[in-house]
């Protein structure tokens, strides 16, 4: 566990950061509404260099202290967007580590009171405000119960970051808008360099961040003119494979909380087994595409999306069926940069599709900075 120092350490990093980020630092993508979300969103390039620059070396430590334990499995438990954020990492641990990695179910211990053996497991909390209760409690269960304990907060003086033996501070900086945007991609980038530093990497290849996230938070038309075709649509559907799958269910939930919008995300490869059928010519749809396997994994439903006429979009530069025989549908693409590692291109992919949650509640006259019926800070039992 931290001591005060370590924490008032920590809390400097964040207060620095929180100071560099004025409204004169980042520019405006839009006037009200939607103030806050356009620049969070607009921070990210700039935070993805603070984070490497600032938290690298902390990272690494706890790294190491995790090596020396002889972890055999990782257990994650999250909430809501941090939980897209652990599915990430989950898949991390599992191509790039080797190790087997879940999702833990919180209420098994919190509603159940199950008390698993968790000895040589690495269980990680994940969670921007790192105050939910039901976090809280699974965390200190699993310490309990033998795992060695990791939160990872944007706020290092949390409960859950108390209660942890390890604390990563994401440095993401305040974040005043309702949906959660830096936090989220400041997760997945502090989630890649631990994993990458378990594996005995240095974290350089994260260093193509920041300009790629700026190419993209400077390209606003594309987004905008893709926010005008989506506005009628009630329902829609995103769907991505392997790394991507997780970016398609943050950028669901996106929708939902911002454009209030009935967004469903779905693996490539369960869409093929059976949701398929409810999709018919002008049912919108998004496919994340980047290059590398989940591209190419997804390839076949692409195929079977633009052979229905879906009104789709493809975000990346992998497999494309707009010019091939039997498509029937309107295809979109938004591209992302080209070169990016796939285990990387979570950290931007998601960003147009941000964009895209936000413009689109815009257009359809919602403030995405407050959406109805929900608070920053979300607590569950």
């Amino acid at each position: 566990m931290f001591n005060n120092v370590q924490l008032a350490v920590r809390q400097g990093a964040a207060d620095e950061w929180r100071d560099a980020m004025t409204d004169a630092a980042v520019p405006e993508i839009t006037a009200e509404p939607g103030r806050l979300m356009a620049r969070e969103i607009a921070e990210q390039p700039a935070m993805f260099d603070h984070i490497l620059a600032g938290g690298r070396a902390d990272i690494a430590r706890i790294a190491a202290d995790i090596s020396a334990k002889g972890i055999r499995f990782v257990l994650l438990a999250a909430r809501g967007t941090s939980d897209h954020a652990a599915l990430y990492a989950k898949y991390l641990v599992e191509i790039v580590l080797g190790l087997p990695a879940g999702l833990a179910s919180p209420s098994t211990m919190t509603a159940y009171g199950a008390r698993p053996d968790l000895h040589d497991v690495l269980f990680i909390a994940v969670s921007q405000s790192g105050g939910s209760p039901d976090l809280v409690q699974s965390l200190t269960t699993a310490r309990a119960c033998g795992a060695l304990t990791l939160a990872v907060t944007n706020a290092p003086t949390s409960p859950l970051a108390a209660a942890a033996a390890l604390h990563i501070d994401v440095l993401a900086g305040p974040e005043r808008a309702v949906a959660a945007t830096k936090s989220y991609t400041a997760e997945l980038l502090s989630l890649y360099l631990l994993v990458d530093a378990l594996r005995g990497g240095d974290g350089s290849a994260a260093g193509v961040l920041a300009g790629a996230a700026g190419s993209l938070v400077d390209d606003r038309e594309p987004v905008r003119a893709l926010a005008r075709r989506f506005m009628a649509s009630e329902r829609l559907v995103v769907t991505g494979r392997g790394y991507s799958y997780p970016t398609a269910r943050e950028a669901a939930l996106k929708l939902m909380e911002t454009s209030y919008v009935s967004a469903q995300a779905f693996s490539g490869a369960d869409l093929m087994h059976g949701p398929m059928a409810m999709l018919q010519r002008d049912s919108a749809v998004i496919a994340i595409v980047p290059e590398g396997v989940a591209g190419l994994a997804i390839a076949p439903v692409v195929d079977r999306l633009a052979e229905l006429g879906t009104n789709l979009a493809i975000v990346g530069g992998g497999a494309s069926p707009e010019n091939r025989d039997g498509a029937q549908g309107s295809v979109v693409r938004l591209m992302l940069p080209a070169g990016l590692p796939e285990e990387l291109s979570p950290v931007v992919e998601i960003i147009p599709l941000q964009m895209l949650a936000h413009e689109l509640a815009v257009v359809r006259g919602f403030d995405p900075d407050t959406p109805r019926g929900l608070h920053k800070v979300t607590q569950t039992w």
